[in-house]
């Protein structure tokens, strides 16, 4: 109960994606809001817009009654996997159902990294009679001349980075389709399918050159495909991994490792259903009105409040 960053604060707590969400937007803007001095508004900046509950606090009485009895419409969504290898340790982070921002904490500092996808090498066997170094010259000589010339492993599975890229920039977002309408929207990104597969990056103010070749630019805004693995190397003395907004954060140090794919388990949501159109809008306000008062009653005959039949 509360608003989408109730929601998204919540859906941390899911990790397994195995326990249904179901929002309630608790402070909804009403129909008598909207009007502001005699001039409609759609939106009330200040308050929450509910785009991830299902029902509000005037309306729940009517809509959880659906749920209860089965007829919820219920989604899935993908999450993004977040992992950091530092120094000594792997952490896995709590899937982010919107988005990720890696940045510098200061937001006048640049963020430099390095970043590309990776692939999956086939590992030569440990012979017991060879160094470690040599067991690694093995494992490089598979790679081609034309790559990132580094291997790297998580959770024990050694890549190859491709198509890397160092970047001079503020930062960059991830988002999944249910965060492409949000910050990335914002931010110039495209918008997504809400249940898509794919994930989506953007590099905020990207430094190059002017005269900077077209596929330079073009990988400013990407699509990650669905099993696809992108990788960054961090390369400035600080940063910080926002989830889902300012009030969860992984700080970063030069020379972490960052993997993120769409491998976290998906998040069942309950969607909101949209109201129908309201009908005969040519009428004066007195028909309207007595059309939405025979509206509201007829549809209290159709659907009774199980809530009235509940003794406390």
């Amino acid at each position: 109960v509360g608003g989408d960053g109730t929601v998204l604060s919540a859906a941390h707590f899911l990790d397994h994606g195995t326990i249904p969400l179901l929002g309630i937007n608790s402070d909804p803007v009403s129909a008598e809001e909207v009007s502001v001095g005699g001039a409609k508004k759609k939106v009330d900046e200040r308050r929450s817009h509910g785009a991830l509950c299902m029902c509000t606090s005037l309306n729940m009485n009517k809509l959880l009654p659906q749920v209860l009895y089965g007829s919820g419409n219920l989604s899935s969504r993908t999450r993004i996997q977040c992992t950091v290898k530092s120094t000594f340790s792997e952490t896995k982070l709590v899937p982010a159902l919107n988005d990720l921002l890696l940045a510098n904490p200061s937001p006048a500092a640049v963020s430099r990294f390095r970043m590309g996808w990776l692939e999956p090498v086939k590992e030569v066997p440990l012979n017991s009679q060879k160094s470690q170094g040599e067991h690694l010259s093995e494992l490089r000589a598979q790679l081609p001349s034309s790559s990132y010339g580094t291997i790297t492993r998580f959770g024990g599975q050694p890549f190859d980075v491709t198509r890397s890229l160092n970047v001079w920039s503020s930062g960059v977002w991830f988002c999944t389709g249910t965060g492409s309408t949000a910050a990335m929207h914002a931010a110039g990104g495209v918008p997504m399918d809400l249940e898509t597969k794919e994930l989506q990056y953007l590099i905020r103010e990207h430094m190059i050159e002017h005269d900077a070749e077209k596929e330079l630019k073009n990988m400013n805004n990407q699509i990650i495909k669905d099993k696809e693995q992108l990788h960054m190397r961090w390369n400035s003395k600080r940063g910080r991994i926002f989830i889902d907004g300012s009030h969860l954060i992984q700080n970063l140090e030069l020379g972490d490792e960052i993997l993120i794919n769409n491998q976290a388990p998906p998040l069942l949501i309950f969607q909101r259903h949209l109201e129908p159109p309201a009908q005969n809008e040519e009428h004066d306000d007195d028909d309207d009105e007595g059309i939405s008062i025979n509206h509201t009653n007829q549809q209290k005959q159709e659907s009774p409040n199980v809530f009235d039949k509940i003794t406390y």
